[in-house]
């Protein structure tokens, strides 16, 4: 039995996989070959481009594009209005561009309005403030912010900031991360 819901408004192709238990809210588009896994939430005007993976239970904020190149892995969030790019040397008359592949791994979080600049990877449940723009790498639980987006510090898989001996306030786990 499937649990798929699709808006009246949203436009997915034949040709794309939607998994079990995904909600597509209005406005949205999905191309084809697009690949969404199990739970995952799509919400108002998102936009997932031709071949994109997304893992399941990925939760897709309002007014979201997600190009061509790009991989979400499982448990992403991706906060309102940001964005993906996916052409290192953009021009409307370069006929023969080549799409630069973007990774956001497991459990790693994206703020609002936040653009990540094709060719890089987001490591597992690290944090991308709203508003930054990511130029490079983001290791794993690396919590970072500013233009372009540079590390403060870390965070826990559960998303509270770590405090200065790597301990989390909120459920307590111990962390053995290197210095800033």
């Amino acid at each position: 039995m499937t649990r798929i819901y699709i808006h009246p408004t949203a436009e997915v192709s034949e040709k794309a996989f939607i998994g079990d238990g995904t909600k597509i809210w209005n406005q949205a588009q999905i191309r084809e070959g697009a690949h969404i896994g199990i739970d995952c939430i799509i919400s108002k005007n998102v936009y997932i481009d031709e071949n994109v993976i997304i893992g399941s239970h990925v939760k897709i904020q309002n007014n979201v594009n997600v190009y061509h190149g790009v991989t979400i892995e499982d448990n992403v969030f991706l906060g309102p209005s940001m964005t993906f790019t996916n052409d290192m040397f953009p021009r409307a008359f370069n006929a023969d561009w080549k799409v630069t592949e973007t990774l956001v791994m497991q459990g790693a979080s994206i703020g609002a309005n936040a653009t990540i600049v094709c060719g890089v990877t987001i490591g597992e449940y690290a944090m991308v403030g709203g508003g930054s723009t990511v130029t490079k790498d983001v290791p794993k639980q690396a919590l970072v912010v500013g233009n372009p987006a540079r590390q403060i510090g870390w965070v826990c898989k559960c998303g509270k900031r770590l405090d200065d001996k790597n301990m989390c306030p909120g459920c307590g786990e111990q962390y053995s991360l290197p210095e800033i």
